[in-house]
């Protein structure tokens, strides 16, 4: 009865140790937000603004993608192939295990099972999305009316950078070997992104900086690297695996100030983020 008796109190003891050094766990096996280290309470960087197509179907964690998002703290990001479930646990990472609180809207084109979970009969959507540590107010939300092989759309929402109001486009456009349906969803996105004096434009063209159904965004706005331009003299850093340049910060009346394409391990395309001027 002794030996019984010591061995439950064993027992018990290890569980409290392996308690304190593990922590409760959380959905998705990762570690929940109390038990891992938590930076202070951070600010975003504020004229900083990023674009990530975080790679869907992929078996990536949350945790690693907001590790990487929040290496660079952006005001606004832009999410393309996006899960609506991702996205919430990206949010609640970044302000769990790094203190960085974002709202976040919705610009979503698919309900798929397949693609983000759920259940046959409620399947998570999936599309784009905007983060931002301001508000986001006048969300538009509009799908293309061809997406080509799958259904696409933009966002726009307006929202604070650098401490001025702005309008913040979101897009992804039809898959590769699709030229004219893209050619069509940028003439839809352009026509709306020229209503604007400033705005923002991010997201996934799929498509280089020469193609011709680019050439619409050409006229109205700049690439946020100023050696990057639709001609055979400019000079493009590229943004995916492939070695292709397919993500843009398009800047309409706003300067760039400084820019960086990071490869991450947790996606098939880089994150791009710059810093700008909003006199």
């Amino acid at each position: 009865m002794v030996f019984g008796r010591a061995t439950r109190l064993f027992a018990g003891a290890m569980t409290v140790v392996c308690m304190v050094l593990v922590g409760p766990s959380a959905p998705g096996g990762a570690v929940f937000g109390r038990s891992l280290p938590i930076a202070a309470v951070r600010d975003a960087v504020p004229n900083r603004v990023m674009t990530w197509n975080i790679c869907n179907p992929c078996e990536v964690s949350n945790v690693d993608r907001a590790a990487e998002i929040a290496a660079y703290a952006p005001q606004v990001i832009g999410l393309q192939e996006a899960c609506v479930r991702d996205v919430e646990r990206i949010r609640d990472y970044l302000e769990s295990l790094h203190g960085l609180v974002y709202h976040v809207e919705y610009g979503m084109v698919l309900q798929d099972w397949g693609r983000c979970g759920g259940l046959p009969w409620s399947p998570g959507a999936f599309g784009q999305a905007v983060l931002s540590a301001a508000p986001m107010t006048d969300r538009v939300h509009v799908e293309y009316p061809d997406g080509g092989s799958e259904d696409r759309g933009y966002m726009a929402v307006t929202t604070t950078v650098g401490g001025q109001q702005v309008r913040v486009f979101n897009t992804h456009l039809a898959q590769r070997r699709q030229e004219e349906v893209r050619a069509d969803q940028t003439a839809v996105l352009a026509t709306e992104v020229a209503r604007h004096d400033r705005a923002i434009v991010l997201g996934d063209f799929n498509a280089v900086p020469d193609a011709p159904e680019l050439a619409r965004m050409w006229v109205l706005a700049t690439d946020t690297d100023p050696q990057c331009r639709p001609s055979p003299v400019g000079t493009c850093e590229v943004t995916t695996d492939w070695h292709s340049k397919f993500d843009y910060v398009f800047l309409r009346g706003i300067a760039p100030l400084r820019h960086r394409v990071q490869p991450s391990a947790y996606s098939d395309h880089h994150l791009l983020h710059t810093d700008v001027a909003l006199g």
